[in-house]
């Protein structure tokens, strides 16, 4: 496994596919991204091709607590909990008005939250992997997959501006292509949940270190990065935390960020969870919303229920003046 340096801090390279414990099967890439690109919704739907709300939310500029109340959100609500919303983004600093960038927004759990909190005067600009990363997961990213990821600005811009009525406006690029006229226009890009797919194919074609580079042009100068993301214990081996599992550990993304020039701002342990403490034999998709590897025990379903969602770092960062 050979070490990527980062301007000059050392930060984990990727194994294509990692393993799992005896008694729990390994995460399949048709897993494990059909979740995230779905916004954790069924671990059955296609992969990043969400459906969107069936009903509408409201726009209310400003008023988090009015937002996460809308009943068009009831489903997404019940996840609030794990997520912290609210508490999230406030603490990356996100106001009415701003042009925010949401990584991997498939069906749009923060999306919407954002699109009706910015209001009609801010900006969702949605990100999605690059179209060279897409074949790597294998399974369901077939030809017909990949064809459809060609058009995915446009379609899923097109399926976002109906979720939200008189909300802030809505665009997306791939990585990879970033228009030019999108440079140095956002005040805030957001990785929830997002970055060990980049770490985990790293190796494979720089994904993670392009994305880096690109964050760092299309925010302002001053721009916030905004990372949420599943932690695993820094005394965990260093294979075991390069992606395929899911989990990254805390020091890892803060020395990759700082490699690529961003300057750490603050921590929260608002996402945290200290009841997750995966072992070199767990993967995050054996927790809730996925429970990926008790479907059939229901003794071990009832147990990763109690954990509940993974614990979470969540870091600040800042691209400089």
């Amino acid at each position: 496994m050979r070490m990527i340096l980062l301007g000059g801090v050392a930060a984990l390279a990727l194994a294509a596919c990692g393993g799992a414990s005896e008694n729990e099967p390994a995460a399949t890439p048709s897993e494990d991204v059909a979740v995230e690109a779905a916004d954790d919704g069924d671990a059955e739907a296609p992969a990043a091709e969400p459906s969107g709300p069936t009903t509408a939310m409201a726009a209310h500029a400003g008023d988090m607590d009015a937002v996460l109340a809308d009943p068009a959100r009831a489903e997404d609500a019940v996840r609030d909990a794990y997520r912290h919303p609210k508490e999230t983004l406030a603490f990356f600093g996100i106001e009415p008005g701003m042009t925010v960038i949401d990584t991997l927004p498939g069906g749009g759990w923060y999306t919407k939250i954002l699109m009706s909190y910015l209001g009609a005067d801010g900006t969702v600009i949605g990100a999605d992997y690059s179209r060279e990363m897409w074949p790597l997961f294998g399974g369901f990213a077939n030809e017909e997959f990949l064809e459809r990821k060609k058009t995915w600005p446009a379609t899923w811009s097109d399926q976002a501006a109906s979720w939200v009525n008189g909300g802030a406006d809505v665009a997306a690029f791939q990585f990879d292509e970033l228009p030019e006229e999108m440079a140095g226009t956002a005040d805030a890009i957001l990785f929830i949940r997002s970055l060990h797919h980049l770490n985990r194919f790293e190796e494979e074609g720089d994904f993670l270190t392009k994305a880096l580079a690109e964050t760092m042009a299309v925010l302002k100068p001053g721009g916030i990065v905004g990372v949420v993301q599943h932690r695993g214990p820094e005394g965990n081996d260093d294979v075991w935390a390069e992606g395929d599992q899911g989990y990254l550990k805390q020091s890892q993304v803060i020395a990759a960020f700082e490699g690529a020039g961003f300057e750490l701002v603050d921590s929260s342990e608002v996402n945290a969870n200290p009841a997750d403490v995966p072992t070199n034999d767990d993967m995050v998709w054996r927790l809730p919303p996925t429970l990926g590897t008790s479907a059939d025990n229901a003794e071990l379903r009832a147990s990763m229920e109690a954990i509940g969602e993974s614990d979470r770092m969540t870091l600040k960062f800042r691209k400089p003046e």
